[in-house]
């Protein structure tokens, strides 16, 4: 049976294959072993769950609905590719490059993203539960709403990311880089915060409960209305932030440094 892959702006075909008990899976993993170029491709609702797709050429590919559950995508170009809505759960996404893609909506549940290119991705609603993000590239990213409980997020770039809302529950920022990002009104409690790097962020009403902000560098950072009930913030810097109103009971302040800070109740 012969299956075709097409361009999803032109219906040009892309590649096609030709074999018996032949199937969408079975043509595109042809494709990706064939080293053909998949750009714009139309994969919109495919089942490619456990497929292998290692190294394969995805850029501005259409996956809408697409269930790569389990797929491995290893080193994978997904430039531009719009996930809205796909399921990548538990699938593996070391070195993938995802610039610019669109993930809104996306299950990444348990996905392996480490070490990937997830600059100015939208994953606004994504869930990300228990994800591997360690030492990933987030920058200036969209995680609106998202789902990040449990996510390993160590050493990871989240320089200007937009996390407002966000649920990071037991989340381990360790080490990561979060200049300037918006986390208002996310819910941080029980997250792993040490050593992080929060200058200039927005934490305005974020909740922060039992969370471990051990020598992490809060400089110029907005904490109106936070809670920090049960905060660790031993060696933490706190230099011209604003606690305004913010909830400090129990809180661990040994060794921080509170220039400049505003605590006005």
């Amino acid at each position: 049976m012969k299956v075709e892959i097409t361009n999803r702006c032109n219906d040009e075909v892309l590649f096609a294959h030709d074999v018996e008990n032949n199937s969408i899976k079975v043509t595109v993993e042809a494709a990706v072993t064939a080293m053909a170029d998949l750009t714009d491709a139309n994969l919109v609702s495919t089942h490619l769950a456990s497929a292998n797709l290692t190294g394969a050429h995805l850029a501005g590919a259409d996956l809408i609905d697409a269930d790569l559950t389990g797929a491995d995508l290893t080193g994978a170009n997904l430039t531009n590719a719009d996930l809205t809505n796909a399921i990548l759960a538990s699938a593996d996404l070391t070195h993938v490059d995802l610039t610019y893609a669109n993930l809104a909506g996306a299950n990444l549940a348990n996905t392996n993203l480490v070490h990937t290119n997830l600059i100015g991705v939208d994953l606004t609603y994504a869930n990300l539960v228990d994800a591997d993000l360690a030492r990933a590239n987030l920058a200036y990213i969209n995680l609106i709403c998202a789902n990040l409980t449990g996510a390993n997020l160590v050493g990871a770039n989240l320089v200007g990311a937009r996390l407002d809302r966000a649920d990071l529950i037991d989340t381990d920022l360790t080490s990561a880089d979060l200049t300037g990002v918006n986390l208002a009104g996310a819910n941080l409690a029980g997250a792993d915060l040490t050593n992080a790097n929060l200058t200039g962020a927005d934490l305005t009403y974020a909740n922060l409960v039992g969370a471990d902000l051990t020598g992490a560098n809060l400089t110029g950072a907005d904490l109106t209305g936070v809670d920090l009930t049960d905060t660790d913030l031993i060696g933490a810097d706190l230099t011209d932030t604003d606690l305004t109103g913010a909830n400090l009971t129990d809180a661990n302040l040994t060794d921080a440094n509170l220039t400049g800070t505003d605590l006005t109740i």
